[in-house]
């Protein structure tokens, strides 16, 4: 009998699904490789049902998301100086900017799942048009 238990306990423990992951993104005034007004990661690659969370480590930041996949809703723009935390459930390609930077070329992408939506008619204004085809450029 113990060792029918052991077996199915063994049996159990390897069968748990696998969970959404977490990822955390910084708002930053300055990056390590001396990039002024950017987020830590330019493209964020990530499976459907991760999260991703901003953290402000600088005053003034935020998210908005100007660009994703057919169908899919883009959540408000966060409140400034505010963490925000975003679970994707759709697969695709997402542009975001940080509002009261986004002329300064603070933008980023996440990919989700194989996304392969044409996000590069997204309107950008500013540093962020350069920026934008040089992320493009990377996917």
């Amino acid at each position: 009998m113990r060792k029918l238990l052991s077996s199915v306990s063994l049996i159990l423990a390897l069968a748990t699904p696998a969970l959404a992951e977490d990822m955390t993104i910084d708002m930053l005034n300055k990056r390590e490789d001396g990039a002024k007004m950017v987020y830590s990661e330019d493209i964020a690659r990530i499976e459907v049902g991760d999260t991703i969370t901003w953290v402000p480590t600088s005053k003034g930041h935020n998210v908005e998301f100007i660009a994703g996949p057919d169908g899919w809703d883009a959540p408000r723009k966060s409140k400034l100086s505010k963490e925000v935390a975003i679970t994707f459930d759709t697969p695709g390609v997402y542009l975001y900017q940080c509002s009261p930077h986004k002329t300064m070329g603070m933008i980023a992408i996440v990919v989700v799942g194989d996304g392969d939506n044409d996000i590069s008619k997204a309107k950008v204004k500013g540093k962020s048009k350069k920026k934008l085809k040089e992320l493009l450029a990377d996917l």
